[in-house]
């Protein structure tokens, strides 16, 4: 089966591209350009026509591409055409009249070159992820992840313990032959290395999720002190309701910002207090939640909030930072947050948001600061190095010879998880979470 898609951006542009990848692509521009096929690799302009008549379509450039020596690692063309809705739908239109052409499903060009070993499973995950980049620091790492560096390391931590389990295979299955002595004593000094990087890279602070996912941040405190305006000041646009009335937010609210160039995802909460309606307890939880999982909290007052104990009970005060919002109200600071040190401001007149501001980009670079040596960018990954190492783990633990076959099948299954990460192994089941983030036509 032949896929086609737009790759572009939908909506109006100057150039669209849509891309053809499959066994019908020649079939495809012999229909619609009417001419021999052009020079593969050259950029060529022809007319595109209908393809059941010869009505003219528009006229814009082929590129030919002859499998294997392209990015899908089958036959596949790009047609870069005028970028109106009318253009690109008649040639969609034309496309889907040819036999065994059909629309291409989210990421599947991409697939398509995953299963024809072009590129690994990581790299796939780095395409996606530049896809999504909305940062700098975003697009570098993607960057790093597609030139891999990643699957190299990876990749060479598995030959180890491959190289290093041939020996103990060889031994359960040819115990008579005249094989090296000592074989588990020696063998534990090439996995320790494995081990002991494996560890070290775990312990990253998951600055790699961080950079991925976003630096979370949730605004948090009592009802009516002005957490909502202040979201709507960092997204500068409401994208939150602002009112006197108590318990407006009720739902989490998202918003995604790019500070100094760091991603961050950036929560609005429900206002904590005791309540008796069931939706605002929900929402109250939701927000206790959301400071759980976040990164650095934002805990808004203001000079009339009463009563913190509650309030304090449940929270991480170091990834915290307290604010006294509506000083413009010229009221003395609550006594019980003094020990804090927190920030006064006034959302309204803008009054000290630039130390807040300050406050923030200061938590971020503490977090980001190993930015260089992240090898792990999704869940996924550190999963699969946990169960390497916890059965790297249960190697180490066996001590005689009569362990043997415990211990080949430790280093078996570590070098399995390894595997699984790389791409090497039972990665069906992954295939689908990781190809629906992507756009149609990549």
């Amino acid at each position: 089966m032949t896929i086609y898609a737009l790759s572009s951006g939908a909506g109006l542009s100057g150039i669209a591209v849509i891309r053809i990848s499959g066994s019908e692509t020649e079939k495809v521009i012999l229909t619609l350009t009417k001419k021999v096929l052009p020079t593969p690799r050259v950029a060529t302009l022809r007319k595109i026509f209908s393809c059941k008549s010869n009505d003219l379509i528009d006229e814009g450039i082929i590129i030919w591409f002859p499998g294997p020596n392209s990015y899908t690692g089958e036959d596949m063309a790009e047609f870069h055409i005028h970028g109106s809705k009318a253009v690109i739908q008649a040639i969609l239109d034309n496309l889907s009249k040819i036999e065994n052409c059909r629309l291409a499903e989210a990421g599947e060009f991409t697939k398509t070159a995953l299963y024809n070993e072009k590129i690994n499973l990581l790299k796939a995950e780095g395409i996606g992820d530049l896809i999504a980049s909305e940062t700098e620091i975003q697009r570098k790492q993607a960057l790093k992840i597609i030139s891999g560096k990643n699957s190299y390391k990876f990749n060479s931590w598995r030959e180890i313990l491959l190289k290093n389990l041939a020996n103990f295979e060889a031994k359960i299955d040819f115990p008579d032959e005249d094989l090296p002595i000592d074989i588990l004593k020696n063998t534990k000094k090439d996995i320790d290395v494995v081990r002991s990087e494996i560890k070290k890279t775990l312990n990253d602070s998951k600055v790699g999720e961080r950079i991925r996912e976003g630096f979370k941040i949730a605004i948090l405190g009592p009802t009516n002190v002005g957490k909502s305006s202040l979201l709507n000041y960092f997204s500068n646009r409401e994208v939150a309701i602002v009112s006197e009335i108590a318990g407006t937010t009720r739902d989490v609210i998202e918003v995604h910002l790019n500070i100094d160039g760091f991603p961050v995802v950036m929560f609005d909460t429900a206002g904590i207090r005791k309540s008796e309606d069931e939706i605002e307890k929900k929402g109250i939880k939701l927000a206790l939640k959301k400071a759980q999982d976040a990164d650095l909290n934002i805990l808004v007052f203001e000079p009339k909030s009463v009563d913190f104990s509650h309030f304090f009970k449940d929270l991480d005060l170091k990834k915290s930072i307290f604010v006294v919002n509506k000083s413009d109200l010229d009221l003395k600071k609550p006594e019980e947050l003094e020990q804090y040190n927190p920030i006064s401001i006034s959302v309204k007149n803008e009054i000290n948001i630039d130390q807040l501001i300050s406050q923030i980009k200061k938590n971020l670079k503490i977090k980001f600061v190993n930015i260089e040596d992240t090898t792990i960018t999704r869940e996924r990954h550190r999963q699969q190095l946990m169960q390497c190492a916890s059965y790297l783990d249960d190697f180490f633990k066996k001590e005689s010879e009569n362990d043997f076959d415990k211990a080949a099948e430790d280093l078996r299954l570590a070098t399995r998880h390894l595997g699984m990460l790389v791409g090497k192994v039972d990665v069906e089941e992954i295939l689908g979470s990781i190809f629906n983030d992507f756009c149609i036509g990549k």
